[in-house]
């Protein structure tokens, strides 16, 4: 097996332990998170119905000040009040295969900052 191989084994063996550590499953929805060089997006997601509640992403920034890690955590804040519109305040934040620091941190922080529980 190729070294290239393995390391996309890994990644998805990792996705797949993170989303499958949800104690709960289907009854909170779930903010998956996907993290570019340039943009971060996320999205709220509803495992019963299988339909995404809410999206926001760095691109959609009325103002981009700062650097990525405030941008993240500006995207975090502005999920957090859609969510709270609907009347969701528990979730359940799905990382993927991203390593849970830097501009994913930063995204749950802004997400707790908005009110919610996770």
């Amino acid at each position: 097996m190729s070294l290239l191989k393995k390391i996309q084994l890994r990644t998805v063996r990792r996705t797949f332990r993170v989303r499958n550590a949800q104690p709960s499953r289907g009854e909170r929805v779930r903010i998956s998170v996907y993290r570019t060089l340039k943009q971060i997006y996320a999205q709220a997601i509803d495992d019963k119905t299988h339909q995404t509640v809410a999206s926001f992403s760095s691109m959609t920034l009325a103002k981009v000040a700062g650097d990525k890690k405030e941008q993240a955590r500006q995207v975090g804040l502005e999920l957090g009040k859609v969510l709270l519109q609907k009347n969701l305040t528990s979730v359940f934040f799905d990382r993927g295969h991203f390593l849970y620091h830097g501009r994913v941190k930063a995204l749950a922080d802004g997400l707790r900052e908005s009110g919610l529980q996770f």
